[in-house]
Formats: structure tokens, C-alpha cells, sequence
């Protein structure tokens, strides 16, 4: 039996029971987790209220690329579909390096989920947490591979079971960051005797003291796009969705518009409570440094009450993230192994419970790793954000291929999508571009795995010379990339200055986009026997499959 067969045995055992509102709460829940408790204190120690601007630019961002992957997920619903479209467009050498980077970079929600209730726990559970290093302690760290190992035992039981409690958490845990907020905006909208006032508070520092620039770093280093990414675990969990072609959109675009209006309301909330005080003796934004941001701001502001929901809060959102991560981190090692990355025992689903088991655990013992190498929610996130962009960026490639070679009917696409495809993609370059040197250096570890593991496959008599022709633009993508960010002004040499570093991404990324489009297309169309059981999957009625050889590979 081969790996495509072996594979579709496999999916057959996922169980179909995810309607409008699991999706939606796992979407929404995902979102709610450690990113409202932390980035809006961490995007304006970066760009002080020019924060702003970094959240309207990454929830368009996410917008796009919500909309580009709910296209793929009508097409072509299935777990673990974010890293198998890579390889139905583009063959395995650009699905090699998606791939590698795109798992790691999802093995760090769980930690990071972890490390987050175990930081806000900090404060009634001392010696957990320290603030002058900045990163949970050995009892803190061990503490967040406990309660990892919970998000494993709940996802044990079954999707249908995931899902239950995750509507149920969902549901209570929406109400904290509302009533957040509401609270906040409330007390910071004038100066007075504890808030500091939104309009004092900028004025007396200025709208950007640190530039417009920083505003751009802060949406990868700030957590930004971390804290959007819930979104995402909605096409991973879309083979099990009861009906995919009509939820998984409307999951999608409710996730992020909702994350949209609820952190820029947070962050304002944040940029106007904070006391001048505050702001005075950390000498600006960048000094403020608070270890549970929300719960120590409610205290300051003498909302006591709000304080202890906030750390109890503080329990139920990430952990309920960490629980929806879990699961999908587990489809997406599962489309891993149907990519042939891992062995055909990482994709065995349980007959019992439906749950790619095997793959939950690999996802487990890498995590607990990653959590011991970094014990802080803040340094987690911010390489995690980074390798988040540039995965995402090559969904809107998968898309025009799609296209352009016939997959999915009219009903199947949403209008715009040429225009916003492309633009996905450039705004994903650029977000790559403003991520800090130094933090953009570290995801190139994954970036080298895979290259590395193509390399060894090929070398052994895997070969597709497709493979190569499908790819190759992507490695010279990276390089253009990430040889620009050395030497651009975000933390490079400097020897391109701001804003021609950005002119040159979003120009080349453009350029770049079309080639992978054109060298996807040939591709797809050179495997007629993939292509037809892609049309065929897809619910395609047009008489092309009478047409193909089924001897053709």
C-alpha cells in the first residue's frame, strides 16, 4: 500500500462531527488564549501608542489570509491541510520547507499557553515565575508540562469530546476580556487620579516616540500576529467538519473580525488606564514591564475584583487555547506523514477515539522540549510569530494554482481573490522584513531542516525533478527575504535604509508570487494522476478526468 493510500485509510477514520459553532469556538477560543493577556503591554513597549497601527496592519494581514485558506478549505477540506496544499501545488521541496517550519512553529502554542497561566499565576503562587529573568523557574516549568500534559488527555477522548469542552470554556471564558474592556476603556477615557487618559497618555510621549517604524516591528515581536493565529485551527480540524464548504468561511471571517474589534479595544484600553505614573517612573513606554499586564493594571485602577477574575481568567483562556492547539497540532502533524515527512505510524488515528494519537504525542515530547530551552511566554512568541508569516504567505500561492488548473466549481471561490491572494502575500514579506534580526536568524533552523531533509530524500531516489521546478522560487523567496532583512534597517547592517528595505520586499515578494504561481501551475498540470484525484475530491463535474490516463504519474 502506498503513502496516498495509507493515508486515505486514514482520513477515513476521522469522524465528521464539527459543525458551525465547534468551528467558531475553536477559532474564537484559540484566539482568546495568552495573546490578550500579554501583547497589548508588549506591542506598546515597542511602539508606545503607534501600537495601533501594528494591530490594523496584522488583522488585515490575517483577514486575507483567513479568506485565502477558506477558499482552499471549500476546495479541498482535510486535516492537517495547511501544510498538505503546499505539496498538491508546489511538490515536495516547497512542502518540505512549509512544512518543517510550519510545525514548529505550531509545537510552540502549546508551551506557550502553558507559560502564559503559569506567569499570571505568578501572582498567588510565588517562586513559580521571576520577574528579574524575565522566564518561569524549574518549579514553573514543570508546572506548564503538567498541565500540557491535560491538553493531551482531553484531546485523548475524541474530536467530539474536544469540542464539547472547548464550547463550553469558550463560552465562559469570552465574557473576561469584554468586561475587560469595557472597564478599561471606561476609566481611561479622561485623566483622572488612578487612569492615566488616553489623550494625556499620548500627548505626553507622543502618538509614535520610538517611530512609525517600530510600530511595524512590534507586529512580530509584539505577538501580534500570534495572537490572531487561532484562526487557523479551523481549516486544521476541517476534515472533521460536518459541513465544510459552508462553515469553514463563515468560521474563519467571524474569528478574525471579532479578534480585529477586540484587541484594538484592549490595547486602547491598555494605552489609557495605564496610571502616568506609571509611565513617568518607567521613563516611557518601553520601561513599562508588568508581570500579569491586565490583573496589575485592574489593581492599580482599584478594580480588586477584576484583578482576581482576570488571574483566574488567567487559568481558563490560555488553557482552553492550549487545549484547541493541542488538537491541532496533532492534524498537522497527521498531514506531516501523509506528506511522507514522518513514518506511517505518526498518521495512525485511533479506531477508538478518531484522534491521530501518535502524532499528539510527538507534538507533546517537543513541546515539553521547547518549554524547558524557553521558559517565557514573550520569547516563544516572538520566533513563533515570525515563522507564522512566512508559513501563511504560501497559501496564497496554493490558491491561484488551484485555480489555474481547474479545482473547484464557481460556488467554491469568493470574489476578490486574485487582488487579495497576492497582496497576502506581499504584506506576509514585509512582516517577515520588520521581524528583528536577531529573532529572524533563529527560524531559519526549521527553514534548514527542511532543505536538509529534501535534500536526503533526493539523494536516496525519491525523485521528481518536478519537485525542483515546483520549489525552487521559494528558496530563492527566502533568500531575497531574509538577505534584504540583513541588510535592511530592522535590526540589520543598515546598508538599506527605511523605507527602501520595504519598497524592495513588497516589490520582489510580488515578483517572486508570480513565479511560484507559474512554476505551481506547471507542476499540478504535469501530475495529471495527483490532479485528477484532487478534481475528484473536490466535487469536480467537468468531464476532464474522462480524459486522463490513470497510469500517468
Amino acid at each position: 500500500m502506498d503513502q496516498q493510500s495509507a493515508a486515505d485509510g486514514e482520513d477515513r477514520k476521522l469522524r465528521k462531527e464539527l459543525g458551525l459553532w465547534s468551528l467558531m469556538a475553536a477559532g474564537v477560543g484559540s484566539v482568546i488564549g495568552s495573546g490578550w493577556l500579554f501583547s497589548s503591554m508588549y506591542a506598546a513597549q515597542t511602539a508606545g501608542p503607534a501600537a495601533l497601527i501594528a494591530w490594523v496592519i496584522a488583522g488585515a494581514l490575517m483577514l486575507m489570509v483567513a479568506l485565502v485558506f477558506a477558499e482552499l478549505g471549500m476546495v479541498r477540506p482535510e486535516s492537517g491541510g495547511l501544510v498538505r496544499y503546499p505539496l498538491y501545488s508546489n511538490g515536495r521541496l516547497a512542502a518540505s520547507i512549509v512544512g518543517w517550519a510550519m510545525w514548529l512553529s505550531y509545537v510552540a502554542n502549546p508551551p506557550s499557553e502553558a507559560a502564559a497561566v503559569v506567569q499570571y499565576a505568578s501572582k498567588w503562587w510565588h517562586g513559580v515565575y521571576s520577574s528579574s529573568a524575565g522566564k518561569l523557574t524549574t518549579l514553573g516549568t514543570c508546572v506548564a508540562v503538567a498541565l500540557m500534559i491535560v491538553f493531551v488527555i482531553i484531546n485523548y477522548f475524541g474530536v467530539k469530546s474536544f469540542a464539547r469542552s472547548n464550547n463550553i470554556v469558550t463560552a465562559v471564558k469570552i465574557c473576561i476580556p469584554i468586561i475587560t474592556v469595557i472597564l478599561l476603556l471606561a476609566s481611561g477615557f479622561g485623566a483622572n487620579h488612578k487612569a492615566g487618559g488616553l489623550s494625556h497618555n499620548i500627548s505626553s510621549h507622543g502618538f509614535a516616540p520610538y517611530g512609525i517604524s517600530a510600530a511595524f516591528s512590534a507586529i512580530a515581536s509584539g505577538g501580534l500576529i500570534f495572537a490572531y493565529t487561532g484562526f487557523r485551527n479551523v481549516i486544521e480540524l476541517s476534515g472533521e467538519a460536518a459541513n465544510a464548504r459552508r462553515d469553514i468561511p463563515r468560521a474563519m471571517v467571524v474569528t478574525i473580525v471579532f479578534s480585529i474589534a477586540l484587541y484594538l479595544c484592549l490595547q486602547l484600553g491598555y494605552l489609557g488606564s495605564l496610571p502616568s505614573s506609571e509611565l513617568a517612573h518607567a521613563t516611557g513606554w518601553h520601561g513599562v514591564n508588568l508581570d500579569s499586564p491586565f490583573a496589575d493594571l485592574a489593581k492599580m485602577l482599584g478594580f480588586t475584583w477584576l484583578s482576581w477574575l482576570l488571574i483566574a481568567d488567567s487559568s481558563i483562556s490560555p488553557s482552553g487555547s492550549g487545549i484547541v492547539y493541542t488538537a491541532a497540532n496533532a492534524r498537522n502533524v497527521f498531514g506531516l506523514a501523509k506528506n511522507g515527512f514522518f513514518p506511517r505510524v505518526v498518521m495512525k488515528v485511533s479506531d477508538k477515539t478518531g484522534v491521530p494519537v501518535v502524532a499528539m504525542l510527538v507534538n507533546f515530547v517537543l513541546g515539553a522540549a521547547m518549554m524547558v530551552l524557553l521558559p517565557s511566554w514573550h520569547d516563544i512568541v516572538e520566533v513563533l510569530s515570525a515563522l507564522v508569516a512566512m508559513t501563511f504567505s504560501i497559501g496564497s500561492v496554493s490558491l491561484l494554482v488551484f485555480r489555474n488548473v481547474g479545482l473547484g466549481g464557481r460556488a467554491q471561490r469568493l470574489r476578490g481573490m486574485p487582488i487579495v491572494a497576492p497582496l497576502a502575500f506581499m504584506v506576509s514579506s514585509l512582516v517577515i522584513l520588520w521581524t528583528a534580526w536577531d529573532t529572524l536568524l533563529k527560524t531559519l533552523i526549521p527553514i534548514v531542516i527542511g532543505l536538509v531533509w529534501f535534500a536526503v530524500s533526493f539523494a536516496r531516489g525519491n525523485r521528481d525533478p518536478g519537485d525542483i521546478g515546483g520549489g525552487l522560487w521559494l528558496v530563492v523567496y527566502l533568500v531575497f527575504t531574509y538577505g534584504v532583512a540583513a541588510l535592511g534597517s530592522y535590526g540589520g547592517s543598515g546598508v538599506i535604509g527605511s523605507p527602501w528595505d520595504s519598497i524592495i520586499v513588497a516589490i520582489g515578494s510580488l515578483a517572486l508570487y508570480w513565479w511560484g504561481v507559474r512554476a505551481g501551475t506547471t507542476y499540478l498540470k504535469g501530475h495529471e494522476r495527483l490532479l485528477m484525484v484532487l478534481k475528484d475530491r473536490a466535487g469536480d463535474d467537468t468531464d476532464i478526468l474522462s480524459k486522463v490516463d490513470p497510469t500517468t504519474t
